[in-house]
């Protein structure tokens, strides 16, 4: 099955030309402002950090190294203005609203679909554009949204590749357990890839829907511990992943393939795990390594490397997909040659541009391409996240049936 990875590589084998040379000397007295909310705190938060770094990534590229941006013959800073919605739908969709007041034009979207969900309504009714990396729901985009662009494929996409990937496993899984959480993301995640894994005529024979919150993960233990599943895929965020996968460690419950969708990607998450954190499987958007090109910043490891001059927070992949979203706005913005958001919203509807985070291309209703701007399979091994699938994206050979907790237990 192709990628984005490998569609990239195909057709991305040279550097655009940047579309502003060097630092800009011309002195910037406008600002566009591009208005939104992150989690910077609450359950939410430790992606949220990485999704507000990228834009603010973005933002100090664009003004400080390039001088700003010219639309249309003028030249600007950009400002993101950003509230922390501590987690709270309610409190992000107050936050909206207070933008709007204010007249802004342009979007960011906070990180969780709960969060997004009423937030994408606020701005759809008012008719301006809205990019974000942190809701992937389909309950977004299956309600004729016309403003509303993201850079992950719908949530019911997103794990085609995994299904491919337990596909060719050697030895083939007899058993696939799933257990999603009950929020907006992870259950249509989970119900999309149970619906492609039986058209593929995977085993997946047991299903568990787990609180929103996990506070105690012992009844998906007992199940794993009795039916002994080949495979458990857990469609859950990084917090609940990390309390899944605790308590499998302390009870001695192992699972030749552990695959957790939210978390491993996370250093914050593979610190707390250690040794035992090796060998889990995840889900990967992007990597650095990746021959990605982007018309500002180069490349995705020139994005990588201006990060971590920047910023002592680790990279991850939301923090890619975040700055992305300045950038997909640039583009737009240079299309449309306008700051009108509706000639903006229509020129991201069009867009189809390499970065540093992929191809950016959007379907009809406003998420990325499933293949351009899809997912592959990750898994931590000697500490760090790889790509193990598909061949053509791989940066290390995956380590299948995992060492048992006993074994990692003794390092």
């Amino acid at each position: 099955m192709l990628n984005r990875r490998s569609i990239l590589k195909l057709t991305s084998a040279a550097v655009a030309a940047p579309l502003v040379s060097g630092r800009a000397l011309a002195q910037t007295t406008d600002t566009i402002v591009i208005g939104g909310s992150v989690p910077l705190s609450g359950r939410a938060a430790e992606t949220g950090l990485n999704v507000n770094n990228g834009y603010l990534t973005a933002q100090k590229f664009f003004n400080e190294e390039l001088g700003g941006v010219e639309i249309a013959g003028k030249r600007y800073k950009i400002e993101v203005r950003l509230f922390d919605d501590a987690s709270d739908p309610a409190r992000a969709s107050t936050l909206i609203q207070r933008h709007l007041d204010q007249n802004v034009d342009f979007f960011l979207g906070s990180f969780g679909s709960n969060i997004v969900l009423p937030t994408a309504a606020i701005v759809e009714r008012a008719k301006k554009p809205m990019m974000q990396t942190g809701g992937a729901s389909d309950q977004i985009y299956t309600q004729n949204y016309k403003n509303i662009f993201c850079m992950f494929p719908r949530a019911s996409r997103q794990l085609y590749n995994t299904i491919e990937y337990f596909k060719v496993l050697n030895p083939a899984p007899k058993s696939i357990m799933v257990a999603m959480s009950n929020d907006a993301f992870s259950k249509t995640l989970a119900e999309g890839m149970i619906a492609y894994g039986k058209s593929k005529g995977l085993p997946i024979n047991d299903v568990l829907t787990l609180p929103e919150n996990i506070t105690d993960a012992s009844n998906l233990v007992n199940q794993v511990r009795g039916k002994k599943p080949d495979v458990l895929l857990c469609t859950t965020h990084d917090q609940n992943s990390l309390l899944i996968a605790r308590q499998l460690i302390s009870s001695n419950v192992d699972v030749p393939l552990l695959y957790l969708s939210l978390g491993p990607q996370l250093l914050s998450f593979r610190e707390a795990l250690g040794n035992f954190g090796e060998a889990l499987f995840f889900q990967q958007f992007w990597d650095e390594r990746a021959p990605y090109k982007d018309a500002f910043f180069g490349s995705a490891q020139q994005f990588a490397d201006y990060y971590r001059k920047h910023f002592t927070r680790d990279i991850a992949y939301h923090t890619a997909s975040g700055a992305a979203c300045i950038v997909a706005y640039v583009h737009a913005m240079k299309a449309a040659n306008s700051l009108d958001p509706q000639k903006v919203r229509d020129a991201l509807a069009g867009l189809d541009v390499d970065s540093l985070y992929g191809r950016i291309k959007f379907t009809a209703d406003g998420d990325g391409d499933p293949i351009l701007l899809g997912s592959t399979v990750g898994q931590v091994l000697k500490g760090k996240p790889e790509v193990v699938f598909p061949e053509m994206a791989r940066t290390a050979a995956a380590v299948h049936p995992a060492p048992t907790w006993a074994s990692k237990r003794a390092r």
